[in-house]
């Protein structure tokens, strides 16, 4: 509480409102291995990929022939607000690999704590997740780019002002400490390109700046964000990442870009565009990831 003028006050002032909680490690592993136990017991797979589908990509993949979990029945599990955002996890095969799927995302802005938006990943891991793949919706930056392109995130800049790594370090998991050089998986990239090539579909490269959200940025930001070496923007994916290389999966992630980005493009933004781009891009993506599927060992 704060005096203003004689009047009372319950701003809050705190920059952080929804910090990265304090948990004893063994405490917060025995939540993950809560969820983890469900969704073995759903079906007894050992999942080698994960796969996450962003904002409008949810629809591309038909759940018939996987065993389908919704977030609210698992343990510990954060559940997605969003619009664009099933809020499933499928089990199964995909292209031959048994696979985990997870049909939507959480994020920083929805008040989940950067833990809680990294819960799922790290569920994955103890799945036996090893390979993790992760897409998203973005705005361009970049004026080479186009709505409806897809483009392989080669690195990232990271805006939002929390980190799932923050607090006490689950050593079970990972290092206090990890490299995030190489965060994007060299080997999958390749993959990626030659796949795409196979399949004919046009994919770019680019940097990826996460920012918390949940508005749109200014054209100031953009600017600020295209002089720093962004080519890309968007709300996700980047603390997913963090705690994918700290528990030592291996990463690939592309983006479909939904719209220029504020100062760029001359369009008011809505997240209405975001899902009709989406929408028409997400088989192309699917497609990619499949063909990417095949070829990996």
């Amino acid at each position: 509480m704060m005096e203003m003028g004689g009047l009372t006050s319950n701003l809050n002032l705190n920059p952080n409102p929804n910090p990265s909680p304090s948990l004893d490690p063994q405490e917060e592993l025995a939540r993950l291995r809560e969820a983890a136990s469900l969704l073995l017991e759903r079906a007894p797979i050992e999942p080698q990929v994960g796969l996450v589908l962003g904002s409008g990509l949810s629809e591309a993949l038909d759940p018939e022939g996987f065993t389908v979990v919704p977030f609210a029945e698992i343990p510990n599990f954060p559940r997605s607000t969003v619009a664009g955002h099933a809020g499933e996890v499928l089990l199964g095969e995909l292209e031959g690999k048994p696979a985990v799927v997870q049909r939507g995302r959480v994020h920083y802005y929805e008040g989940y704590s950067m833990w809680e938006v990294a819960f799922p990943v790290r569920v994955m891991k103890l799945l036996g997740v090893r390979q993790l793949f992760l897409t998203n919706a973005a705005g361009a930056i970049n004026e080479e780019f186009r709505p409806g392109d897809l483009v392989l995130i080669r690195d990232h800049i990271n805006m939002i002002p929390d980190n799932p790594l923050r607090g006490p370090n689950l050593d079970e998991l990972g290092l206090r400490f990890p490299n995030l050089c190489g965060a994007y998986s060299a080997r999958l990239r390749e993959l990626a390109i030659r796949a795409a090539i196979r399949e004919g579909i046009e994919l770019k490269e680019g940097v990826y700046v996460a920012t918390p959200g949940p508005m749109y940025e200014t054209p100031a930001e953009i600017e600020a964000y295209r002089r720093l070496g962004a080519d890309l923007v968007g709300m996700s994916t980047v603390p997913e990442v963090i705690a994918a290389v700290h528990c030592g999966l291996e990463v690939l992630a592309i983006s479909c870009v939904t719209n220029m980005a504020a100062g760029i493009g001359h369009s008011k933004l809505t997240h209405e565009e975001v899902l009709e781009v989406t929408a028409q891009r997400g088989k192309d993506l699917l497609r990619l990831i499949r063909a990417i599927l095949r070829e990996l060992k």
